[in-house]
């Protein structure tokens, strides 16, 4: 019986990747949150708790979710300081873990990201007790997660806007990122490389640009926005003027693009994850409002946070390798659509 550990295990991304394992595979995994920004397990499985003892509660027939209520920087003093102790406490079976996705971070849309930079740079601790960590326990595979915020904040504004490659960052002749979360981005971007080349593992890095997905929550622009014309609100609201760009891309493409990263990418180096495709906050709202039929004005929220101007992917690198995204943007949006439909 194999194990896989996702870090972050309720958080946007985090969740859809326990629910894709647990349905490509007959695998036990193990997934922790403390809940300060993901929703509770029993709100988004299809299974029911079947065992809770402490901070575990264990999901499914089979017994194969192991979910874990804790800060995730905890779980990892616990396994550094007894390697045994996952076998001991949770999981009498349990020898390694296969593959480790490591989605704990701080993040929480815009607002976060400029109202509260310190809390956001503490992504700068979990990463490095999760690297030391993976050093010493040394998985099969393990999946990091960068971001398009970890390139020049120079290369992203109105007058000099350019389809971001993996070769715009480097490490010896250094842009400055976005805010503090790009710092802790591009320092776990090295420390990635750092565990791949010094500790021979098997590590892969990853830049997703703007992702989004029917379960995401209303703290996110795309859901946002669908929430407000699937209410046929008139007029629509945007933050800024709504001519800021951005490369979206469906979650279920960005999970398919992590699987195959992971049988090719393994020295720590990054790839982007992307459409390659520039649009405008206006872009997505004519989108869904011509999916919706109606016709609504626009309002503009001058006074909000908007970040950079431009950010969108060169996806020239993944497409030479064989990769690419599946769902249309219209099609990905149509499907937000209909959830927050559903909600209404």
């Amino acid at each position: 019986m194999h194990f896989h550990l996702v870090s972050g295990g309720c958080g946007f991304v985090g969740r859809n990747m326990v629910k894709r394992l647990y349905q490509t595979t007959q695998d036990k995994i193990i997934f922790v949150d403390n809940l300060s920004v993901g929703t509770h397990p029993s709100t988004w499985l299809d299974t029911e708790v079947v065992r809770k003892d402490g901070d575990l509660e264990v999901f499914g027939p089979d017994e194969r979710l192991l979910f874990l209520h804790q800060d995730f920087r905890k779980f990892l003093r616990d396994i550094i300081d007894d390697e045994n102790y996952i076998r001991k406490t949770y999981a009498p079976d349990f020898e390694r873990f296969s593959d480790v996705f490591h989605f704990a971070a701080i993040v929480g849309g815009r607002s976060t990201i400029e109202g509260d930079p310190m809390k956001v740079a503490l992504d700068l601790s979990i990463d490095a007790e999760f690297f030391y960590w993976i050093t010493r326990h040394k998985p099969d595979r393990t999946l990091y997660p960068s971001s398009s915020a970890a390139y020049p904040i120079d290369l992203q504004t109105e007058g000099d806007a350019i389809a971001l490659a993996e070769s715009d960052i480097n490490f010896k002749k250094m842009g400055e990122p976005d805010m503090t979360y790009g710092w802790s981005k591009l320092t776990g971007e090295f420390l990635a490389k750092t565990a791949a080349e010094h500790y021979h593992l098997s590590v892969t890095c990853i830049r997703p640009f703007s992702g989004y997905g029917e379960d995401q929550d209303l703290t996110y622009p795309i859901p946002a926005i669908a929430n407000r014309i699937a209410n046929r609100e008139d007029p629509v609201e945007v933050w800024g003027t709504g001519k800021q760009g951005r490369d979206f891309v469906h979650i279920d493409d960005v999970l398919d693009c992590i699987f195959w990263a992971m049988d090719r990418v393994t020295d720590g180096s990054a790839i982007n994850i992307g459409r390659g495709e520039l649009l405008s906050f206006i872009d997505i709202i004519k989108t869904m409002c011509a999916i919706e039929g109606y016709d609504p004005e626009i309002e503009q929220l001058l006074d909000k946070p908007v970040g950079v101007f431009s950010r969108y992917s060169n996806m020239d690198k993944v497409h030479e390798m064989g990769w690419r995204a599946k769902i249309s943007v219209r099609e990905g949006m149509r499907r937000v659509l209909e959830a927050q439909k559903g909600k209404v």
